[in-house]
């Protein structure tokens, strides 16, 4: 049963009293960072649709003009002057107790871990980095993006030519499997899942929260807008996440 926000003493109860605790974490939180969500009345995919294609990964490795785009798009990113935010220090908060399984985010950003937590799996990989789509060298994202600002509009790897991408993982990627399996685990020994931020309509992410429901955990949700596993939860909250996470953890 869907609860209402007013109840949240009932989702302090429930953290409170769970003893292992994975988090699954969306975009959502970090929008108080300045980073926009994609998919929320604001978002940037919701504003822009035509935004999506440059997260093809097809439209990306085909198309010189995207690649192009894309990387102007990364070099002005707000994630370069981003910093946490009270949502992400409470997860921080949450670790520290020794109450953390594990913190699963589908987030780029890199903004979980400046804020100091440690148990993070990053299944959508991170935009700190690059990879070579052919030889898969890995370098710092700042190495390209410094070749961007000189004036290279698609830089390519220095080890092989190949094409450059952020280490994110695009639409048409599958994800690393060794992440998800980990994720899957944490889920399995957890007595609460907590998912915060997240439309929960990717998968396999969001698959997650079934997972951890048939498993016997409970579920409570935290994101502004519905989602499709709201009826599987226990509670949901819809109230800012730089109000509600830091109350829930206390």
């Amino acid at each position: 049963m869907v609860r209402e926000p007013d109840e949240l003493a009932d989702g302090i109860a429930v953290v409170s009293g769970a003893q292992r605790i994975t988090v699954l974490s969306g975009a959502g939180i970090s929008t108080d960072s300045g980073i926009p969500d994609f998919r929320g009345p604001n978002g940037l995919w919701t504003r822009d649709p035509k935004a999506e294609r440059l997260s093809s990964f097809q439209a990306y490795r085909d198309d010189p003009e995207v690649r192009r785009t894309s990387w102007q798009a990364r070099l002005t990113h707000p994630v370069w002057q981003a910093r946490p935010n009270d949502a992400h220090r409470a997860l921080v908060k949450l670790e520290r107790a020794g109450r953390l399984v594990s913190l699963v985010t589908q987030n780029i950003d890199g903004l979980h871990q400046s804020a100091g937590s440690t148990s993070v799996l990053e299944l959508h990989g991170t935009m700190h980095e690059t990879v070579c789509l052919q030889c898969n060298e890995r370098r710092p994202m700042s190495e390209a993006l410094e070749r961007v600002a000189d004036g290279n509009p698609d830089p390519t790897c220095r080890v092989c030519g190949g094409i450059l991408k952020s280490a994110t993982i695009s639409f048409g990627q599958p994800l690393e499997m060794t992440v998800l399996e980990a994720a899957r685990d944490a889920v399995l020994a957890s007595d609460l899942m907590l998912a915060v931020g997240s439309s929960l309509s990717v998968q396999p992410a969001a698959g997650l929260v079934g997972l951890a429901a048939r498993a016997g955990a409970t579920v409570m949700i935290c994101n502004a807008s519905e989602t499709p596993y709201d009826e599987m939860a226990a509670i949901v909250l819809r109230e800012s996440l730089g109000d509600v996470l830091p109350a829930l953890v206390g």
